[in-house]
């Protein structure tokens, strides 16, 4: 029997909640999904759960991600350069990039940025790609 899974969804740390939000909202469009003591962002159908300050309960990891310390790629829909424009609005410089890269769905092209945090942050997009070579 083969198994077959998609992504629900995974656990960052943040310092503060509210420049967070404000961030994860403005850059990257993210529902705002409050769960008692915390946050969750939400793309369509995956979700970040985030940990942050005063939230508590739930099994952890053993060794528990610190804020800044999370590596995350989100596809995006358009040109990269339309990122890159995007990126620029929301005062968000970009670290490395544009650059062909592999994802989920093959080659592509990269913007690299960080959160309020310190957390590596990538859009990348497979549209495209051909005109890039």
């Amino acid at each position: 029997m083969a198994v077959t899974v998609k992504l629900d969804h995974c656990v960052i740390h943040v310092s503060d909640w509210q420049r967070s939000n404000a961030f994860y909202r403005a850059v990257l469009g993210a529902e705002l999904v409050r769960q008692s003591a915390r946050w969750a962002y939400r793309f369509g159908d995956t979700q970040l759960n985030l940990h942050g300050p005063g939230a508590t309960g739930g099994p952890v990891a053993r060794l528990p991600v610190k804020p800044g310390n999370s590596d995350l790629c989100f596809e995006w829909h358009g040109p990269i350069d339309a990122a890159v424009a995007h990126l620029s609005r929301c005062a968000v410089a970009v670290e490395v990039g544009p650059v062909e890269r592999y994802g989920a769905k093959g080659r592509g092209v990269s913007v690299y940025f960080r959160d309020p945090d310190g957390s590596l942050l990538e859009f990348i997009s497979y549209r495209d790609t051909a005109a890039r070579r």
